[in-house]
């Protein structure tokens, strides 16, 4: 059974791919936004979140998403399969924006009952709007993602980058 770790910008479909992968290889989806944000989107504390992720990593077979620091050494210790999602900004723009508006709009529930205010559209801290964010940590991600490519590829692990949304379709109807 496979350990799959997806990591990509705000916007990229990491959830949404887990949840494909999840549900092909019938194992857990674990998304890391779900455990890092609390009620009223109160930040777990680093060690509290490695206590909460621990257990869950220890599975045989699980799908992780998410791109936080506080847990990738603990996350990428166990992974067989990293995929990185390193998308166009203008493509990754139009579905953060899509996202955040239908989920305004629509009042969508997210983890631990809080929910997206399209008023945070309009906010110029980056922590606060999800928006700025993903335009502004799209090159760090890009070069994240180049970095864990090739140190995955140089210790010879599964690695797998995807430039646009039909590589990750192509690859997942592969398998």
């Amino acid at each position: 059974m496979p350990r799959i770790y997806i990591m990509g910008i705000s916007g990229s479909g990491k959830s949404t791919l887990a949840r494909q992968l999840a549900a092909k290889y019938a194992c857990e989806h674990i998304e890391l936004d779900s455990i890092h944000h609390q009620p009223n989107w109160t930040p777990i504390s680093d060690e509290a979140f490695a206590a909460a992720l621990a257990p869950r990593l220890a599975a045989d077979s699980w799908v992780v998403d998410g791109n936080y620091s506080q847990v990738t050494h603990l996350v990428m210790e166990r992974t067989e399969t990293l995929l990185l999602l390193d998308y166009p900004r203008s493509l990754v723009m139009r579905r953060v924006i899509a996202r955040t508006l239908r989920r305004g709009l629509r009042r969508e529930v997210l983890w631990n009952g809080n929910r997206e205010s399209m008023w945070n559209l309009f906010k110029s801290n980056r922590e606060e709007n999800i928006v700025l964010w993903a335009w502004s940590m799209h090159p760090y991600r890009h070069e994240r993602n180049l970095e864990f490519e090739a140190q995955w590829r140089d210790q010879g692990r599964a690695v797998h980058r995807f430039e646009t949304p039909q590589q990750t379709a192509d690859w997942l109807a592969a398998i």
